[in-house]
Order: structure tokens, then sequence, then C-alpha cells
């Protein structure tokens, strides 16, 4: 399995968005929100997941499973995400519905 993603894994629990071209939908579980990694930012992801690899790429997005083997094995509580607007973004489960969900965790990491 080595085609091209749009993003990197890096240590643990942290994802890097690589591509411009490409949005990331991050997936962590059915249960959870989904979110969107853009090139401006964070935000919600509120469409229906595609169906298929085929079906993301003509919406222009890459799927992040993060319970998939090719990703991280599990479920994660705590996720950081490196988006292309040069802010490191995490992402709290545990707090979902509070404005702690998703916060700016370094404003510029580069």
């Amino acid at each position: 399995m080595s085609q091209d993603r749009s993003f990197i894994k890096s240590g643990r629990n942290t994802i890097i968005h690589k591509d411009k071209k490409l949005d990331l939908v991050i997936v962590n579980s059915e249960v959870h929100p989904k979110i969107k990694v853009t090139q401006h930012g964070l935000e919600p992801f509120k469409e229906e997941l595609p169906k298929n690899r085929r079906e993301a790429k003509e919406r222009y997005l890459d799927m992040v499973y993060i319970g998939s083997a090719d990703v991280f094995g599990e479920e994660k509580r705590l996720l950081f995400i490196q988006a292309l607007d040069g802010r490191e973004y995490k992402i709290d489960y545990s707090k979902i519905g509070t404005k702690l969900f998703v916060r700016i965790h370094q404003d510029s990491y580069l």
C-alpha cells in the first residue's frame, strides 16, 4: 500500500496535511463529528461521506479513517492536525460540543 496520500502521520496522534488540492476528512469513529481540513483551517464536515475513494477524489477529498490499520489502528481521544494555514490544531474528542473541542494548539508550527 504505497499510494500517495495527501497527509503524513507523525508520532502517535498527529496528521500533517500536505496537499492543498485535496481537503482531508477526519473520521475518528462513526459516533464522533467528522472534521474537514482545508488549506484555510478546520471546519465541520456535514455532507454525506463519499462511498469510495473514486467518489472522494471527484469531490477533492481524501478520507482519513483514524482507526484504520494504515493510519493509527485505533480511535483517538486527542488528535493534532497540522494544517496548510500554518497552524496546529488540537482536537479533543472528550470535549465534543464545547468550544474546547477544536482549538488552535500552536499558531505557527513552522
